[in-house]
């Protein structure tokens, strides 16, 4: 209970207006203030929560991903997937499912993964006669693979603050991510075939590409798909860590973008390096206030009332995940992502294991709990990028992307009763952190 008065109070706090950081911070030291007569410490607090080597991964995975995009080398990336699937029933839509998430896996962001394959797909599929309300859906759902297939921002996040290897998560989420991608294209197609029956285009849809056409699409597109296996490939060999892969990552997307595809100069070297210090220094101003308010439930043994309660209920995991799903469901409806991981995982961490629940299992169904969040009106942020892509009024994309939230809480019941799909890859590879 309070917890719930705590996070009620802070929520009214950060609805005044203020920074999300800035109402996370002076909330939190305030209440220490009032319980402990001081917040002398709080400064080496600060200092040691954000003086974590992990944490550099996350400014290089953005750089990487400025890298890609200035590089204009995820054009070819849509344009290879649109070559291999475009004979299907809703192939305009499974080739922007695909082309989201293989640059998922190099972007670790939703919203970058909505906004440039958005840019790129959501004009032709218009243009190309496919269903507006489709379109709308299958690019917003699409995005949210970004942070669910690795690398991941919010994964990183998580790691750092229930001390869980980077590796291991990263590893978790590619069958679940390639499981939703698959939920996505199946939609696409079903849905798509029912309207070409309705209305007799069946006989308009594209031909099935030739071999030279593929195979010409795959050499225009090797270099940008090296990144990926490369990048995880690595990870899961254990020839590099996660910190690591994203330096690696950088460096490579950077050689592809120089002199494969000689579309990168230094205006776009300082333009992405610009871009990214900007949003990591956004990203840490936030986890220094939610490390704080994390700081200050553990102060008031908040997670300790927590763990009473669930042997008080009997809760088993099961029951306790999913309670937790419905909370974090709730809460990314009025919260940022990011947030929702800092206030909530110091609380639970210490209930995951009294019921022996796997903190890389949750990480998963937090992650996708996250991307739900991203696609839920009344402010996911994804519906807002298509909504500025489209221009079209915003209850459009918000009936767009409600059959996605259906299909995302399907996903996320099949990992809860198959825990297999997230966890096998992890415990086969050579693990670091």
């Amino acid at each position: 209970m309070s917890f719930l008065v705590l996070l009620a109070l802070l929520i009214g706090f950060l609805y005044l207006g203020m920074p999300m950081f800035a109402g996370m911070l002076l909330f939190a030291a305030g209440v220490l203030w009032w319980e402990e007569g001081g917040i002398g410490t709080l400064g080496e607090f600060v200092f040691n929560h954000i003086n974590a080597p992990l944490l550099v991964a996350i400014p290089l995975f953005m750089l990487m991903a400025h890298f890609m995009v200035r590089g204009r080398v995820v054009d070819d990336l849509y344009g290879a997937a649109h070559t291999f699937l475009r004979h299907l029933p809703g192939g305009l839509g499974v080739a922007t499912v695909a082309a989201c998430a293989i640059f998922a896996a190099v972007s670790g962001s939703s919203v970058a993964t909505a906004l440039t394959i958005g840019a790129v797909a959501l004009p032709q599929m218009l243009k190309l006669g496919y269903d507006p309300r489709g379109a709308y859906g299958v690019v917003a759902a699409g995005g949210t693979l970004g942070i669910l297939i690795p690398p991941s921002s919010p994964m990183i996040l998580y790691g750092v603050v229930s001390d869980t290897s980077i590796g291991a998560l990263f590893m978790a989420g590619v069958f679940p991510g390639i499981l939703l991608a698959a939920i996505f294209a199946l939609w696409c197609m079903w849905t798509e075939w029912r309207r070409e029956k309705r209305i007799g285009t069946a006989a308009l849809r594209p031909k099935r590409a030739s071999a030279r056409e593929m195979g010409a699409a795959l050499k225009r597109s090797f270099w940008a798909l090296t990144l990926p296996p490369f990048v995880l490939g690595g990870i899961y060999f254990g020839i590099f860590t996660a910190t690591e892969a994203a330096g690696i990552g950088a460096l490579w997307a950077a050689i592809v973008a120089v002199a494969i595809y000689r579309q990168f100069g230094w205006r776009d070297l300082w333009g992405g390096a610009k871009d990214t210090a900007r949003t990591t220094a956004m990203l840490f101003m936030i986890i220094i206030g939610a490390g704080l308010f994390g700081h200050m439930l553990t102060k008031l043994r908040i997670p300790d009332e927590l763990v009473k309660l669930v042997i008080d209920y009997g809760l088993g995991r099961v029951a306790f995940v999913g309670a937790m799903m419905i909370i974090i469901f709730i809460l990314g409806l009025i919260l940022e992502s990011i947030s929702i991981i800092l206030i909530t995982t110091p609380v639970i961490l210490p209930v995951l294991k009294h019921l022996g629940i796997d903190p890389v299992w949750y990480g998963v169904l937090l992650t996708i709990n996250l991307e739900l969040a991203l696609i839920s009106p009344p402010v996911g942020l994804n519906l807002i990028v298509i909504k500025t892509i489209a221009k079209v009024p915003l209850y459009e994309v918000d009936r767009a992307a409600v059959p996605y939230i259906l299909l995302m809480f399907l996903g996320m019941g099949v990992i809860i009763v198959f825990p297999a799909i997230a966890l096998w890859l992890p415990g086969t590879m050579a693990l670091g952190r």
